[in-house]
C-alpha cells in the first residue's frame, strides 16, 4: 500500500467525506473536508481479483483503516448505479480484470447488489455509490451549459451535466467504437500499452470526435490516470484534468440534496 502527502495548511471543517475511487486497477481512498481538503494522506491498493461484491467490501474495509474518523462515505466505480444499488459492474464481473473472461457468477452476484447498504453497515456510516466518472465530473465541471467528462484509466467512463446537473449514466464506453471493437478495448489501459501513447493519441481524438458529434457538447474534459498522455495535445473546448478528481468528486456527492431522488 502507498500513500501520498497531504495538501494546504488551512483548518479542516467536517463532515468528514471518506472518499473512495475504485478503478479496475487500483482503489484508493482518503478523507476530506467540507473545503475539498485532503485531511489524510491517500491511500492506495491494487484490485483484487476475481472481485465478489463480499471481497470487495472486506477489501475496503481494510484499505481505509488507517484515514482518519469520518462522517459520511463517497464510492466511484465503473457501471452503472442506481439508488445505491448496481445495474452493471463491467469490470468487476471478470476473472482478471478488463478483458479477461467475464464470471456469470460474478455477473449475477454484482447484478442489483445494493452496494451502498453493504458499505453503510461495513463502515457505520452513511453511503452514496456513483459511477466513477459522474464523480470525477463532480469535482471539475463549471455548471455552465453541456458539459461532457471522458476518463482514461483501466477503461474508459464518460458522464454528462447540464447546467450543473448529472444527467442518467450512459455506458458508451461499450458501445462500437472501430475495428469491430467498443471504446473500452480500443482505448482502455491494455490498448495503450500494446501500441503506445502516439497511436493511442489518435485513436483518442477520433473518439472525442464522435462524442462531440453524438452529444454537442460545450465543453469536454479529460480525466483518469492515462489522460496525462493528452496533456499539450488537445485544446479548446476539452481540458485535462487532474486525477485527484475521482476523490475530490466525493465530498461534492453530497452537496445535492436531489441526487438520491433523480439516481
Amino acid at each position: 500500500m502507498s500513500r501520498e502527502g497531504t495538501g494546504g495548511g488551512e483548518t479542516p471543517h467536517r463532515p468528514y467525506t471518506l472518499a473512495i475511487d475504485a478503478g479496475g486497477t487500483g482503489l484508493k481512498a482518503s478523507v476530506l473536508d467540507t473545503g475539498e481538503h485532503l485531511v489524510a494522506d491517500r491511500v492506495t491498493v491494487p484490485t483484487p481479483y476475481p472481485l465478489p461484491p463480499e471481497r470487495f467490501i472486506a477489501t475496503l474495509v481494510e484499505l481505509v483503516r488507517p484515514l482518519p474518523a469520518h462522517d459520511r462515505v463517497s464510492v466511484g466505480l465503473p457501471g452503472v448505479v442506481r439508488r445505491g444499488r448496481m445495474l452493471t459492474a463491467p469490470q468487476f464481473v471478470t476473472e482478471r480484470g478488463l478483458g479477461s473472461r467475464v464470471d456469470p457468477g460474478l455477473v449475477a452476484a454484482w447484478s442489483g447488489f445494493d452496494l451502498a447498504a453493504a458499505l453503510a453497515a461495513a463502515l457505520g456510516k452513511p453511503t452514496r455509490v456513483a459511477n466513477d466518472a459522474d464523480l470525477q465530473g463532480l469535482a471539475v465541471v463549471e455548471g455552465t451549459g453541456l458539459e461532457f467528462v471522458v476518463t482514461f484509466g483501466t477503461g474508459v467512463g464518460t458522464a454528462l451535466f447540464y447546467d450543473g446537473v448529472l444527467m442518467p449514466h450512459l455506458e458508451l464506453a461499450h458501445q462500437p467504437f472501430r475495428n469491430g471493437q467498443t471504446y473500452n478495448q480500443q482505448l482502455g489501459e491494455a490498448p495503450l500499452q500494446r501500441i503506445g501513447p502516439r497511436r493511442w493519441r489518435r485513436r483518442v481524438m477520433i473518439a472525442l470526435e464522435n462524442f462531440r458529434v453524438l452529444t454537442n457538447f460545450d465543453h469536454c474534459y479529460l480525466g483518469g490516470g492515462n489522460s496525462r498522455h493528452l496533456r499539450g495535445a488537445v485544446q479548446e473546448p476539452y481540458t485535462v484534468v487532474d486525477n485527484l478528481a475521482g476523490i475530490i468528486g466525493g465530498v461534492r456527492l453530497w452537496d445535492d440534496t436531489r441526487w438520491l431522488e433523480r439516481f
